[in-house]
């Protein structure tokens, strides 16, 4: 019996041992360690995609952000721009004052070849002007001062020009009837006149310098320009004939074309004069972009 209970126990130990060995042999397998790696790196990967999408949040914000700035910036340039531009017509000065009474004050323009007389009326119970009782405007009159014999046909557009907007404003004599009212009229006839005298600068400009940009001949007649382009390059001449008036450059410039050599259109020059802005230098920038685009080398 003892033997029995001997061989048992030791049966019982050696399976034990066996079991212990086993134990030991499945902690050491490969395969285990292998998807404990895995669910690990698994585990990690989830992180990740939860970090890179918390980061494509982010940076969806901040181009949001970003887009919303520069609109900010392209808002406030447009603003600055138009303050400036607001300013430099208000600061426009296009007039001298040569004489200012209780009876009449006298202005002259465009160097002296235009002048305004303003006659004033009784004085007006209300507020001062210049620390004194304001004064009714009885007449308005402008006249011409500019030697036409003498001259050049760019003075006379310019002279033409502003004159016809003058007689556009013959509302001027309605609402003009204060002295109140005279900075007001001066700033806006500054704005007409800086323009023309501009403009008949750049016909002179043109005349002596047009043959670099293949216009060889530059006529004014009444309020009529015709630019002649001649270019044996391009194997064209063409006369292109514009309507100026008053409000140049702020609107488009009628035109009609005659063609001489070559088949250059109207299509093609309405075409090239889009281009360019309507603002200060415009009939500079017209010549040289018909020159860029249809007559270059």
């Amino acid at each position: 019996m003892d033997n029995i209970l001997k061989k048992i126990n030791t049966c019982l130990t050696e399976v034990e041992r066996e079991t212990r060995i086993l134990e030991n042999e499945e902690k050491d397998d490969p395969m285990e360690e292998w998807d404990s790696e895995m669910k690990d790196a698994e585990k990690e990967l989830e992180q990740l995609k939860i970090e890179e999408e918390e980061l494509e949040r982010k940076f969806l914000e901040v181009e949001k952000q970003k887009t919303q700035t520069l609109a900010q910036i392209e808002f406030i340039k447009e603003q600055t721009n138009k303050t400036e531009e607001l300013l430099d017509q208000l600061s426009l000065s296009e007039w001298d004052v040569i004489e200012w009474s209780d009876d009449q004050a006298v202005f002259t323009f465009v160097y002296d070849t235009i002048e305004l007389t303003i006659t004033f009326g009784e004085p007006v119970v209300g507020l001062p002007f210049l620390d004194k009782a304001y004064r009714k405007i009885n007449e308005l009159n402008f006249q011409s001062l500019l030697d036409e014999d003498k001259a050049p046909p760019s003075s006379l557009l310019v002279h033409k020009l502003i004159f016809q907007y003058i007689e556009e404003q013959e509302s001027w004599k309605k609402k003009c009837t204060t002295q109140h009212q005279v900075p007001q009229m001066l700033q806006e006839l500054s704005l007409v006149v800086n323009h023309c005298r501009l403009l008949g600068e750049e016909i002179e400009f043109l005349k002596r310098w047009g043959p670099n940009y293949s216009l060889m001949d530059i006529n004014v007649n009444n309020t009529e320009l015709r630019l002649l382009f001649s270019s044996s390059a391009a194997f064209t001449k063409f006369e292109i004939i514009l309507s100026l008036s008053a409000h140049y450059p702020l609107v488009p410039l009628p035109f009609i074309i005659q063609n001489h050599l070559g088949n250059i259109n109207h299509d093609e020059i309405a075409a090239v004069i889009s281009k360019v802005p309507l603002e200060n230098d415009c009939l500079k920038n017209i010549v040289k972009q018909i020159y860029q685009d249809l007559l270059k080398d």
